[in-house]
């Protein structure tokens, strides 16, 4: 797979699959690419709707060069801006806010991939604040944890598939709710007035969570 920043060549096959409707995935694969390298070259570069290879070419290489920024459309912030609007909206969301900077960071990689020390590091935090950050990722199925051998440490990876396993585990916890819910209610009784409230709040949560992971694994193309 190649490495190093994209070319002129790539951007331009870059906004031809997007004309030609093409799904991230699809345009890293033939690009043979990463799928989040992609992702974030059209996100720092007008979206999908706005994307120009030219002007994309022409900032990457301002920013290599550290002078001075393209200035950015009216709509569309500069990075660290939009970087920041990352960082906000997952706390919105109710992630903390050191989670949210390590998944942001990860998120952001090149690779999708850092130590615990890396982490530590780059973020200006303690160790044990990057270690509870991981393990919530890691319960919640934003990230995975990959062994080096050789140097005895944990690496943690964010892959394409991140976010269809985040929202595989969230919709299983919400399953297993419902059960408990549906199990409170035949304890009160299927025909009291609180064991009908629980029983429909039970079939709603079940039947939402199954429709979403069913279409879930039928987005799941996309990832790739």
């Amino acid at each position: 797979m190649p490495g190093g920043r994209l070319t002129q060549q790539e951007r331009e096959r870059i906004a031809s699959g997007l004309s030609d409707k093409l799904s991230y995935g699809e345009i890293a694969r033939r690009l043979d690419r990463p799928t989040s390298t992609i992702t974030r070259e059209i996100a720092r570069n007008g979206g999908p709707t706005d994307y120009r290879p030219q002007q994309a070419h022409q900032a990457t290489i301002q920013r290599a060069r550290r002078g001075t920024p393209t200035p950015p459309r009216a709509d569309t912030p500069p990075d660290g801006l939009m970087e920041e609007d990352l960082l906000e909206r997952a706390v919105r969301a109710g992630m903390p806010r050191i989670t949210a900077r390590v998944h942001r960071d990860l998120m952001l990689s090149e690779d999708g991939r850092r130590t615990a020390a890396d982490l530590t590091r780059r973020l200006n935090v303690s160790p044990a604040s990057v270690s509870v950050a991981v393990n919530f990722l890691l319960q919640q199925g934003f990230v995975r944890r990959e062994r080096d051998p050789r140097r005895r440490r944990d690496i943690y990876v964010i892959d394409d598939d991140a976010w269809y396993h985040a929202i595989m585990t969230s919709e299983r916890q919400t399953l297993e709710s419902a059960r408990a819910t549906m199990t409170a209610a035949e304890t009160y009784g299927l025909d009291s007035p609180v064991g009908q409230r629980l029983a429909k709040t039970a079939a709603y949560l079940e039947r939402v969570s199954l429709d979403i992971m069913e279409s879930a694994d039928r987005w799941r193309t996309l990832l790739r």
